[in-house]
């Protein structure tokens, strides 16, 4: 349900998320920030131009963003951790309750668990999620029936990427063949699990080369998850970059995890992000769920927390965004779709510098290209009036604590979710 929208927000927005055509905007201060005075008219942008500024004026506007992307999380599996809890935390635990929970799957279970993660996702400000599916046994069925049944209910609310979480293997049989069929049908892309922790298997090659063929041919996109492990560091991003550098099919290809190559020496892995980025590949890295399953050994905590090098990969020119990967499941405990937390995370596993593009682009920008939507996520006159509103007036105010929000889409004020209350100056926005 949403509530009457404001003609006019004072704010202040990043400088990478405002039109870099818009001269007059300036460069934003220190922190990346420019205050901006937005008309809105039919639930687009009409006009920007800078705030004037009050003497004497002591309190910052609100800190806005445009609304975020998540590429990578699992809306199958999402809230099943109470049936299914990993106590252990181990790695081989998640994949071992994985399996059962997958055997006992339901339609009406992931329905449930989607219309749940997609109602969070919208009120908390996201507007489009990529999830992986579990393809593989007897949950794929109602997997695949629930979730696309999801995309359709959601779509012009928050739009619903999907990929075939599958075996390598599994793409070479007229199973597989099918599956990927009704995959490209549904404009979502293969996917499948290359590296540790899974063991070495001499048929990894040639089942490589074979999804790489069938995304070729059905013209999907590919997203793998890659190197998801403290071990053999890039063991399978090197095979991956090896068979690329033979052929590359025209698809957009997205590694997924590409946890340990962040154990990598300076200079391997200076190497290894250049042949990424010539290949034109692109990375989700996925602090949540890496950082609680990975680094741990006889029961301690390892000083080796694998996680893909963010900076290294952005100074090589490769795209990176930042996912959520896993919600209240086997793998993860905790998160609930709310970007802003993912964002706070960041800056403190990756080292993002928010008040740079570099830092902020994984969490809006890129993304949004990487799932090929309409609108990059960039502030402009004819742009759709949507943001996600802050209380914070600076990023350290935002890093400092939970911050308070807004949501508005198409002009029009979203209803915060039950945990949230709106901050009483939020409350007024638009109206003075």
């Amino acid at each position: 349900m949403a509530a009457a929208g404001p003609s006019q927000l004072s704010l202040r927005l990043p400088r990478a998320l405002l039109d870099p055509g818009l001269r007059e905007l300036g460069c934003g201060d220190a922190d990346g920030l420019v205050a901006v005075r937005l008309q809105l008219s039919d639930g687009r942008i009409a006009a920007i131009t800078p705030h004037p500024a009050k003497p004497g004026a002591v309190d910052p506007l609100p800190l806005a963003i445009t609304p975020p992307v998540d590429p990578h999380v699992h809306l199958d599996k999402a809230f099943s951790w109470p049936a299914f809890p990993n106590r252990d935390g181990t790695m081989a635990a998640a994949l071992a309750l994985n399996l059962r929970e997958g055997q006992q799957r339901t339609l009406a279970q992931v329905l449930e668990r989607g219309e749940r993660a997609l109602e969070l996702a919208w009120r908390y400000g996201l507007r489009a999620l990529r999830s992986h599916v579990d393809s593989g046994g007897p949950c794929a069925q109602p997997s695949w029936e629930a979730l696309l049944a999801l995309q359709q209910r959601w779509r012009g609310r928050v739009e619903l990427q999907l990929v075939a979480l599958a075996p390598l293997q599994c793409w070479q049989t007229p199973e597989g063949l099918a599956l990927a069929r009704r995959v490209a049908a549904a404009s979502g892309l293969l996917g499948g699990v290359l590296g540790p922790p899974y063991p070495r298997d001499r048929g990894d090659r040639p089942a490589l080369q074979g999804l790489l063929r069938l995304a070729a041919e059905l013209g999907c996109g590919v997203d793998l998850h890659v190197d998801e492990a403290a071990t053999a560091p890039a063991h399978g991003l090197r095979l991956l970059v090896e068979l690329l550098e033979q052929g590359r099919p025209p698809v957009p290809i997205t590694c997924s995890h590409a946890s340990s190559m962040g154990l990598l020496r300076p200079e391997p892995q200076r190497r290894l992000a250049e042949r990424l980025a010539a290949l034109e590949l692109s990375v989700v890295t996925l602090p949540t769920t890496n950082f609680w399953l990975l680094g741990r050994r006889g029961g301690l905590t390892t000083p080796e927390r694998p996680l893909a090098p963010v900076r290294a990969l952005q100074r090589a020119g490769v795209p990176v965004a930042l996912g959520a990967d896993n919600v209240q499941d086997p793998w993860y405990p905790a998160g609930d779709f709310d970007p802003l937390e993912l964002i706070r995370l960041s800056h403190r596993a990756a080292h993002s510098t928010l008040w740079t593009g570099q830092g902020l682009m994984p969490c809006t920008t890129v993304p949004a290209r990487m799932l090929g939507l309409a609108w990059d996520g960039v502030v402009r006159p004819g742009a759709p009036a949507d943001l996600l509103i802050t209380n914070a007036g600076s990023w350290s105010a935002l890093m400092a604590r939970p911050p308070r929000r807004r949501v508005l889409r198409a002009g029009a004020w979203l209803e915060p979710p039950q945990s949230e209350q709106v901050d009483p100056v939020l409350a007024s926005l638009g109206a003075r």
